[in-house]
């Protein structure tokens, strides 16, 4: 049987139960992702969820760094009857307020807590998301939307219990639904003779006293960039478009962590404005959180019913910090843009060849 709780709503964007989506592509997800810091750079918590109807498989993440160590637990399960109440073993959500409210829950000995979003401007709705492989084949065909915040509730971290703080804790979430690559690989095929040179993506949700910046920006190995995206979103809603910006990025020597990015912007009006981001604190994300990379666990891989695991990494372990390189990294953002500070993500990854940044391969570091 097909039908569902969902069916009960004016929703349907086909002729078909709300349990089948518009698409037969295996990759197909719907998913939520949060993070949450204390500004100080001292904890930084990264979670999320997700459903894969196409594989049967519903998913969740959370993963907290302290100092060196990132604390990791996931969940995963058979994607059961759609409807209005998301949860996967120990995690779930609930939409307190669309757009505005969200509660988020995790429950396990190794990391828990309880926490309420809740947003300090409105939603950023993003260009489209689309990646063709070299093969014409669609990798990415995804719709997304950001939003900048605070939270508040309670916080346990391997027996330490921590206060959330709304004036202390912010964060930015984001959710996303379509086409990526989710679950086992693909077969390979004529990929495995022709592989990818490379990607390079800058992500940028701030948040200021009295506007929200978003930049999205993705670029080919040659530096064509397939992703433009720059806007100011204001408290009453007015969104401006802040231009192509031409971005200065910093790493660590040795490294493709960055350290610093400065971005040069142009106002509606044709003024000249400048962003700055400060990288603070990291969580990898292929480090116990199931993005690309992560080889011990792939958002939608069938894990089989009712599956959890919990990890603890030691960042300075040799093994572990080579696995950094070769994924998407969130720090924790400290900003400023104009006169105006503030904070958000700074996600950034850089793998393979990239010809501006003068990365010539896959082992390229920065000097």
């Amino acid at each position: 049987m097909m039908i569902g709780p969902l069916d009960e709503y004016p929703i349907h964007q086909t002729p078909q139960p709300m349990a089948r989506v518009g698409t037969s592509d295996r990759n197909f997800y719907d998913r939520s992702y949060f993070n949450a810091c204390d500004r100080d750079g001292g904890t930084f918590l990264v979670a999320g969820l997700g459903v894969y109807p196409n594989l049967g498989v519903t998913d969740a993440f959370a993963t907290v760094r302290r100092g060196d160590q990132q604390r990791a637990v996931r969940f995963s399960d058979a994607l059961a009857q759609r409807s209005l109440d998301t949860r996967v073993g120990g995690f779930r959500l609930e939409v307190v307020e669309p757009l505005h409210k969200i509660r988020v829950v995790c429950e396990h000995d190794d990391l828990s807590f309880d926490l309420m979003w809740e947003s300090t401007f409105p939603i950023a709705q993003e260009q489209p998301h689309t990646i063709l492989t070299g093969l014409n084949k669609t990798m990415m065909d995804a719709q997304r939307f950001t939003q900048v915040g605070t939270w508040s509730g309670t916080l346990a971290v391997d027996g330490t219990d921590y206060a959330v703080d709304p004036a202390v804790w912010t964060g930015t979430r984001d959710r996303s639904w379509g086409i990526r690559p989710v679950g086992d690989p693909d077969p390979v095929g004529r990929g495995a003779d022709e592989p990818s040179e490379g990607f390079w993506w800058l992500y940028l949700p701030l948040g200021f006293d009295e506007f929200s910046v978003l930049v999205v920006i993705q670029e080919e190995p040659n530096g064509f960039r397939t992703i433009n995206d720059a806007t100011r979103t204001w408290k009453d809603g007015r969104v401006e478009q802040l231009g192509w910006p031409r971005v200065h990025l910093t790493y660590q020597p040795g490294t493709r962590i960055p350290t610093t990015v400065r971005l040069e912007l142009t106002t509606p009006d044709g003024k000249p404005l400048e962003l700055e981001a400060e990288a603070g604190a990291f969580v990898a994300l292929n480090v116990g959180c199931g993005y690309g990379g992560d080889p011990e666990w792939l958002h939608g891989q069938w894990k089989g019913r009712n599956w959890s695991e919990s990890s603890c990494y030691d960042l300075t372990d040799p093994a572990i910090a080579a696995r950094v390189a070769f994924g998407v990294i969130d720090h924790v953002g400290k900003a400023r843009c104009g006169d105006a500070e503030g904070w958000g993500l700074f996600e950034h990854a850089s793998l393979g060849r990239h010809d501006p940044t003068g990365f010539a391969d896959w082992g390229s570091v920065s000097p």
